[in-house]
């Protein structure tokens, strides 16, 4: 025999029983996804730093190398990549002459600099780490100061086209907390005093570097060599 069809009343709560079920699940879901906590000094072991030296951009055999040691919480770094990097790249990266490498370097007044720079190295993973760079000091303003920083910066990662499957394991996993700690204790030894710093041909230079000042040591290390006479 059928079991009696439930009252109205009942379908009601049956109803609401259902809804808050889905509810629940929905905010254990985003509190899971939401969950990253990316350590501070953790143990770097070799798997951190071999084969990787920084993010790379332009030839190897570019006459020049610049290191940049950054922090995507820091104002300053922000104001560079927005301001003078778009230049740099495409006058001195684009044509050759700078091999461009950037090292994370986060200071412990930014509490949020090692989340951002490992949601780039997640970004990273899938071949999109400029891409990722470039909105992640693009919306600064939008994650650094902000309790829902996880989110804001998933929400830069989404449009790239990744797999944000990957992205949250790799968030979650906190899979690259030592190579960001080994650029950081690279710019130690190298007495990185500030972000951001460069180092070109031996020297560390600190500070917001305008595109001439950089330009103009490029030129003095490798200066470009005059058209021949006819």
């Amino acid at each position: 025999m059928a079991a009696p069809a439930p009252s109205g009343l009942k379908r009601f709560y049956l109803v609401l029983a259902a809804v808050a079920v889905i509810g629940v699940g929905a905010l254990v879901f985003l509190s899971q996804r939401n969950t990253v906590s990316i350590p501070a000094n953790p143990v770097v072991v070799a798997s951190d730093t071999a084969g990787f030296q920084g993010y790379i951009l332009g030839t190897a055999d570019a006459p020049v190398e610049v290191v940049v040691y950054a922090d995507y919480q820091c104002p300053a770094c922000g104001g560079f990549d927005a301001v003078q990097f778009p230049t740099v790249r495409e006058r001195l990266i684009a044509t050759g002459r700078v091999r461009w490498r950037y090292r994370d370097f986060p200071l412990t007044i930014h509490p949020q600099a090692r989340l951002a720079a490992h949601a780039a190295a997640c970004a990273d993973d899938q071949g999109k780490f400029w891409e990722m760079h470039r909105f992640i000091y693009e919306a600064q303003n939008d994650w650094a100061f902000k309790s829902d920083a996880v989110s804001q910066l998933r929400s830069l990662a989404k449009p790239l086209g990744i797999d944000m499957d990957k992205y949250d394991a790799c968030m979650q996993g906190a899979i690259h907390a030592g190579r960001i700690q080994a650029s950081f204790d690279e710019g130690m030894k190298l007495g990185v005093p500030s972000t951001p710093t460069f180092v070109i041909g031996g020297r560390l230079i600190s500070g917001n570097l305008p595109y001439d000042a950089l330009k103009h040591i490029v030129d003095s290390i490798a200066p470009i060599a005059p058209p021949p006479t006819q």
